[in-house]
């Protein structure tokens, strides 16, 4: 299970602000490391690593364990992207395309976890 460090009041807080643009680096910090948070609880696993730089690189996906090293598989974006990719405002095909999201590996495709919010079931 992922561990939680930012509470859903204050990850969908600073996900406000961010959507509202009046988000200051701190909360850009919360969205980007919330958002990384509830993919690893929709993906629980370690064969994926994800990379936001700065602000974070879980691991998620199901597959071999991976402990030590570069992951076999990476997905590595900036915040902006990651947020609209999490937020439905654009599309993982679109980022991939766009250059915007590097991805190896053969299950580095977060597609099928994509949006994370305002999913319909």
């Amino acid at each position: 299970m992922a561990r939680r460090r930012i509470s859903g009041e204050d990850g969908h807080r600073a996900l406000a602000a961010v959507e509202g643009g009046s988000a200051v680096r701190a909360d850009l910090a919360t969205a980007v490391r919330f958002a990384l948070e509830e993919l690893a609880a929709l993906a629980p696993g370690n064969s994926v690593g994800g990379r936001v730089p700065p602000f974070g690189v879980p691991q998620c996906g199901a597959g071999p364990r991976h402990t030590r090293g570069t992951p076999p598989n990476v997905v590595e974006t900036d915040a902006a992207t990651w947020l609209a990719l999490v937020r439905g405002k654009q599309t993982w095909a679109e980022a991939v395309t766009a250059g915007k999201v590097a991805a190896s590996g053969s299950r580095a495709d977060l597609e099928a976890w994509l949006p994370i919010f305002g999913r319909t079931p």
